[in-house]
């Protein structure tokens, strides 16, 4: 089973999400879409694990959540992975406080601890959007004509859920294996 942490976005800021979607679908551009169930932010991503680990999974993901409490977060700016000249994956930045931060960074040494490897890069909090298709390329900077097509909704996330990831022929499902509320 693949499984990753992560924060669901809540109606206000999917709504804004979704709409901006709608319009990035506009173009004509090679990318891999996400749907709209599939919209959340990773904390943590553990890869493909026996079923035999899920409980010790379980387990440091609850550790790390211990007394975090409600996130205050936003939507923030367009980006692209590894670099807006070279797009390979398209997202939405989240703005959120310290905390995220520190809820994140409890996951990787809490997963490092069971035997999953730290990411490896500066934690970059963001919604992935889609994905260009291999062998292909956008346009140069071409999220730009988008910034003004989504206000920058706040939002507060308050559960932290261990999602199981499984494809499909649609794309990805999301299942929650675990769910915690985000209370201080």
């Amino acid at each position: 089973m693949r499984l990753f942490a992560g924060i669901p976005i809540v109606d206000e800021a999917r709504r804004e999400i979704v709409a901006l979607l709608a319009h990035l679908r506009e173009r004509d551009w090679p990318v891999r879409w996400v749907r709209e169930e599939g919209l959340h932010l990773t904390l943590k991503f553990f890869g493909e694990v026996a079923p035999e680990r899920l409980e010790v999974i379980e387990e440091a993901v609850r550790f790390a959540a211990q007394g975090t409490g409600a996130l205050a977060l936003g939507l923030d700016q367009l980006g692209a992975f590894p670099s807006a000249a070279r797009p390979r994956v398209l997202w939405l930045g989240i703005a959120g406080p310290s905390a995220l931060e520190l809820l994140q960074d409890r996951l990787e040494r809490g997963g490092e601890a069971i035997g999953f490897p730290p990411e490896g890069t500066p934690f970059q909090p963001h919604v992935t959007l889609g994905r260009v298709r291999e062998g292909h390329r956008l346009p140069p900077r071409a999220l730009d004509d988008f910034e003004e097509q989504y206000a920058r909704v706040p939002f507060v996330g308050t559960r932290l859920v261990l999602y199981e990831s499984v494809l499909t022929t649609g794309g990805p499902r999301y299942d929650s294996r675990l769910t915690l509320e985000l209370t201080a």
